[in-house]
């Protein structure tokens, strides 16, 4: 997880994942949806949306954000935040509620 989080604005293949851990692709997309509780490619693409968000909130430009947090474009990033997250990158710069 701690790669992932470092390495969220690069592409993360699988295969380069599973080799991380000296692990066949098989096995590691299984032993990491059992920890984790979702696949790889769900994990990655929630810790994008999420950076994303976070960037955006801190007034950094939607198509800064979206290369940041590893999108190919802003229409991409704006997708998955609206899949993901349930918010448009207007509604994603807005501070988060207090809890």
């Amino acid at each position: 997880m701690h790669h992932i989080d470092a390495h969220l604005g690069e592409p993360l293949r699988l295969e380069a994942l599973a080799e991380l851990c000296g692990l066949s692709v098989w096995r590691f997309a299984t032993v990491f949806r059992q920890r984790m509780g979702l696949s790889p490619y769900r994990y990655v693409s929630e810790r994008r949306a999420r950076h994303a968000q976070d960037l955006l909130r801190q007034g950094v430009p939607p198509a800064r954000a979206a290369s940041e947090a590893g999108f190919y474009d802003q229409s991409h990033m704006n997708r998955r935040l609206k899949l993901l997250c349930g918010l448009t990158p207007s509604e994603a710069r807005q501070p988060a509620p207090a809890r």
